[in-house]
């Protein structure tokens, strides 16, 4: 990768502008589509609470990597798939699930206002994710087959073959002591499927090169395991205010985790090894890559 030093990135910064753009971009869809029911603001609750906007960001990142500019479309697809994330949360958050009370700093949907509007309001975020993917603006500068392919995509990342089979896959081992590769399974599916997607997505509307693709494949499925191992270290040594939810679940759900299957020490050791992976895909991309290649050490160092 690039020296640094001559031009240093300034993450901090960079995060906030994009929070700030995917929020507005957001908001705007909001404005236009939703109404003043029940129903929308839940919706609006959940999507609009404090996230760090990771995914979307993503998407946004490698766009950025392989093309100069932002269309219209990748900026549709990034808010697309950060409705698919907050979906994910609320279901997650259920009594049936994880019966969670806090998220993103504030009572969690079904708390707010109740579980069958939490449960619709989830089902609602999801459907209108690939409503959004086909609005006119997005199809504009489309050919069809490019949002076709999006839609599969991002189907499969979230659907039997990706998040939701991981999340059956975590419910079923619950009090259950799995190997380090069921473990390592499991969250490839559960939450690194929807990572690779995010960048994937991004990718192809930044019409990518098929050797872009890959090495962006790589890199995205090395931080989205280097995601869930920082997750579980969380979970016992981060703090509930800074994280906004509730810490030590994972314990008291007798769930296996990466610490429980290495222990602390090598679970950070191991995070640093998939980061440093995940760099050396991106030494194709140059400069371009540098917000990129900050964003996965960030991964490894929040404390959210």
């Amino acid at each position: 990768m690039p020296d640094h030093n001559s031009n240093p990135f300034n993450l901090q910064q960079y995060l906030d502008e994009k929070q700030k753009f995917i929020n507005d971009a957001l908001m705007d869809i909001i404005c236009k589509h939703f109404t003043d029911s029940r129903l929308c603001n839940a919706m609006k609750y959940s999507l609009m609470a404090s996230g760090k906007r990771l995914r979307p960001i993503l998407c946004l990142a490698a766009a950025e990597a392989v093309s100069y500019i932002l269309n219209p479309s990748v900026i549709s697809a990034a808010c697309a798939i950060e409705m698919i994330h907050t979906y994910s949360l609320i279901h997650d958050d259920l009594p049936a699930m994880d019966n969670d009370r806090m998220r993103r700093g504030q009572p969690t949907c079904h708390i707010q206002f109740d579980e069958p509007t939490a449960i619709l309001a989830g089902d609602a975020l999801l459907t209108f994710a690939f409503e959004i993917l086909t609005l006119p603006e997005t199809l504009s500068i489309n050919q069809p087959h490019v949002i076709f392919q999006i839609i599969n995509m991002l189907s499969k990342a979230i659907g039997c073959q990706g998040m939701i089979e991981g999340q059956m896959r975590d419910i079923i081992n619950e009090g259950v002591t799995i190997g380090l590769e069921a473990l390592k399974e499991m969250h490839a599916l559960k939450t690194g499927a929807l990572i690779e997607t995010s960048i994937q997505v991004g990718a192809i509307l930044g019409n990518a090169t098929p050797d872009q693709i890959h090495h962006l494949t790589i890199y995205a499925q090395n931080i989205g395991l280097a995601f869930q191992v920082t997750d579980d270290i969380l979970n016992i040594e981060g703090d509930p205010v800074s994280m906004g939810k509730d810490t030590g679940t994972d314990r008291t759900r007798l769930k296996s985790t990466f610490p429980d299957l290495m222990g602390i020490a090598q679970s950070k050791k191991y995070a640093d090894e998939l980061v440093n992976n995940a760099l050396h895909a991106l030494s194709f991309f140059g400069n371009k890559a540098i917000p990129l290649s900050v964003l996965a050490t960030y991964i490894i160092n929040r404390k959210r």
